[in-house]
């Protein structure tokens, strides 16, 4: 069994949804401290051909809270409308947007606001769209020991899920040892994106934007390529 295990991040960028695809279980930590400042709460999109974020207004909490325990801002309601506006006005001319923005609408309208549980959703629903069918895990569900850190976590959770496959994004590489892995019969990979591009409108090309940009600007049948061709695994 390969798996993989990441943070929830709000509408990623397709490098996520590769790591997604390419394994059997992909577990989304809940119950890890909220990082500031990365990719949990925001992202990307194409605003007027430069890159701008979105971003999830959260309640103010202590900074040593898990993600599971942060929730949206109270000022939700209003604040949504102005994130959809502003997706709005940056695609309303993309080639797909009558199909795609139903599916950012849905996932803005989820209505729970836990931080954790809302991000999920728009994880799930993005993976049904695209035809992904990997089996996604909350990492608090997982009878191990969760206060554990980092590479120990990582095999704690592998070894749970009996995985004979660890990937992690190959920003990681440094952070883990294949020998170590392969002490507890695990191989460990790493996956990286290849570098494409793809039309966005006629601005010079941005790369790794939100995983909204590459469905507004591509077909299915094209996102689907990318996500099984435009990586390598080392």
């Amino acid at each position: 069994m390969k798996i993989a295990i990441m943070q929830p991040y709000i509408f990623p960028y397709i490098g996520y949804f590769q790591l997604i695809q390419a394994v059997d279980n992909f577990v989304l930590y809940d119950n890890i401290e909220f990082t500031k400042k990365g990719w949990i709460n925001r992202n990307r999109i194409l605003v007027n051909g430069k890159d701008e974020f979105v971003s999830l207004p959260l309640k103010k909490d202590s900074d040593y809270k898990h993600i599971v325990q942060r929730q949206l801002a109270d000022t939700w309601a209003t604040d949504k409308l102005k994130i959809l506006n502003k997706i709005k006005g940056a695609y309303s001319k993309a080639p797909q947007y009558t199909t795609v923005l139903p599916l950012i609408e849905g996932c803005l309208n989820y209505n729970n606001t836990n931080l954790y549980y809302f991000i999920a959703n728009a994880i799930k629903n993005i993976c049904n769209h695209l035809g992904i069918t990997t089996t996604i895990t909350t990492s608090s569900s997982l009878a191990i020991n969760h206060s554990l850190k980092s590479e120990e976590k990582v095999l704690a959770v592998s070894n749970h899920l009996g995985a004979t496959t660890y990937i992690n994004p190959i920003g990681g590489l440094a952070l883990y040892s294949k020998p170590t892995f392969a002490n507890s019969n695990i191989e460990l990979q790493f996956l990286k994106t290849k570098a494409f591009e793809y039309k966005q409108f006629n601005n010079e090309f941005i790369p790794y934007l939100s995983i909204i940009d590459v469905l507004m600007c591509n077909d299915l049948p094209t996102v689907q390529q990318m996500l099984t061709q435009q990586f390598e695994i080392i």
